[in-house]
């Protein structure tokens, strides 16, 4: 039995993930803050265990990753989903939204790592699947605390990647497009026209493709691959 920690598991793109590496054959732990009834129904479903704790939260982090390890003994797949997002101008997002970004988005990426690391050094195998998105490639206007976090996001990845393939351990990075999410519900008709006009591929993508990229990362047929970041955009960035 292979087992896996999906942060942000119990709805959107985490979800997806989740039941695509639970029909792949590991078992998953659905991590989830606030979505109980959502991470309870989907762990139902795929056979899996929610598991409550926010990722900002260094020792409820901490916590929750020593009790998981006390069940499985080793985690072979860490994939970092869990974000938030929001629109405004740099300097008018209030600083209690800017620092939960940042919290979340990337302090909760690199707590979450640091939780099962020593796991995996120990057992000399492991992978570690972290979410960013295009706009930590490019940047994005009235996005950009969220942009930073993702760019923090990629650069973490790669000096993770170096730090840990002496021991076996793989860390690589998945980057999504514009995604049909519950994230984007808050863009009119008209607004998701002049997007899909700037995808090269002419659609948007779905929680499949981005958990599909995840999927071949953690498998075998990425085994010679680490430090690497796999956009699932439609060509919007390239």
């Amino acid at each position: 039995m292979k087992y896996a920690i999906v942060t942000g598991g119990s709805r959107g793109i985490g979800a997806e993930i989740c039941r695509k590496l639970s029909e792949n054959g590991y078992y998953v732990y659905i991590n989830y803050n606030n979505s109980a009834e959502k991470a309870e129904a989907l762990a139902a479903e795929i056979g899996g265990k929610a598991v409550k704790f926010d990722v900002s939260d260094t020792q409820s982090v901490k916590i929750a990753m020593n009790s998981i390890l006390s069940e499985c003994k080793h985690i072979d797949l860490l994939v970092n989903n869990a974000g938030v997002s929001e629109i405004e101008l740099f300097n008018f997002i209030e600083q209690e939204n800017a620092d939960r970004i940042l919290n979340i988005n990337l302090r909760g990426t690199l707590s979450c790592s640091r939780a099962v690391i020593s796991s995996m050094v120990n057992h000399k195998s492991g992978c570690i699947i972290n979410i960013s998105s295009m706009w930590g490639e490019c940047g994005a206007s009235c996005e950009v605390d969220y942009s930073a976090s993702k760019a923090g996001i990629i650069g973490f990845t790669k000096a993770l990647a170096k730090e840990l393939a002496p021991s076996g351990i793989r860390v690589n990075c998945v980057s999504p497009g514009f995604i049909l999410t519950e994230m984007n519900k808050k863009f009119t008709e008209s607004e998701l026209e002049e997007i899909i006009e700037e995808i090269p591929l002419g659609k948007f993508g779905t929680t499949a493709d981005v958990a599909n990229a995840v999927v071949f990362l953690a498998s075998e047929n990425a085994a010679f691959i680490t430090g690497q970041t796999l956009s699932v955009n439609g060509g919007m960035v390239i």
